[in-house]
C-alpha cells in the first residue's frame, strides 16, 4: 500500500530540519528531486551519518534566495 504523502500550508508547519520527503511535499515535487537537491553545493544540507537534512530555516533562506535570483 501506498503512504500518503505529508502536506503543507504553510512554513510554520514545516519541522525544524527537514528530511527529503519533507522537502518534496513543501516543493511539490518528487523524493527523488529532492535528494538532488540534498546533494547541490549551494544547498543547506547537514550530513549525520549517511542521514541527509536541512534546518528549516536555512532551506527557507535558500528558497528565497533562489527565487530573487
Amino acid at each position: 500500500m501506498k503512504k500518503a504523502r505529508k502536506l503543507y500550508t504553510s512554513f510554520e508547519q514545516l519541522p525544524l530540519t527537514l528530511n527529503a520527503d519533507d522537502i518534496a511535499a513543501y516543493l511539490n515535487i518528487s523524493r527523488g528531486n529532492a535528494y538532488t537537491l540534498l546533494h547541490r553545493e549551494d544547498f543547506p544540507t547537514l550530513r549525520i551519518g549517511k542521514r541527509m537534512i536541512a534546518p528549516r530555516d536555512k532551506f527557507l533562506a535558500w528558497l528565497d534566495q533562489q527565487m530573487s535570483a
